[in-house]
């Protein structure tokens, strides 16, 4: 699988589908397994664990690498690790049963560990 190009925006999950709070992306990036899972951890750890939260994107793209100080041919590198690939309009975590503001600050959290400019996003059917 080569790398390609990111351009245009997010054709799915561009809307909220399962939480009431959400972080959508600015930018397209190629974001690391790693990374989500740090944000995932930074968003559970403020929230005590209540609520739930759910991760719209997975790491299906593998990324290989050849070793350091090797000389160029002899093959394509050995796979490094997985990312997954995000463009803007993408909504990454969507969150729920939590009051406005321990939300937002949880996704402000999560979204400090990932390598993309956020939005904080609410649904439309969401009262105060």
């Amino acid at each position: 699988m080569q790398k390609g190009r990111m351009k245009g925006l997010s054709q799915r999950g561009h809307e909220l589908s399962n939480g009431m709070f959400g972080i959508k992306a600015l930018d397209s990036k190629f974001i690391t397994s790693r990374q989500i899972e740090a944000a995932r951890i930074a968003a559970t750890r403020y929230m005590k664990r209540e609520g739930q939260l759910w991760i719209k994107i997975f790491p299906d793209k593998p990324i290989t690498k050849k070793p350091l100080e090797v000389r160029m041919g002899k093959g394509k590198g050995a796979l490094d690790h997985y990312v997954a690939v995000v463009k803007p309009g993408r909504i990454m975590f969507e969150l729920s049963g939590v009051p406005i503001e321990v939300a937002k600050e949880a996704l402000r959290l999560a979204a400090q560990k990932l390598p993309v400019k956020t939005k904080f996003v609410i649904a439309r059917d969401y009262e105060a």
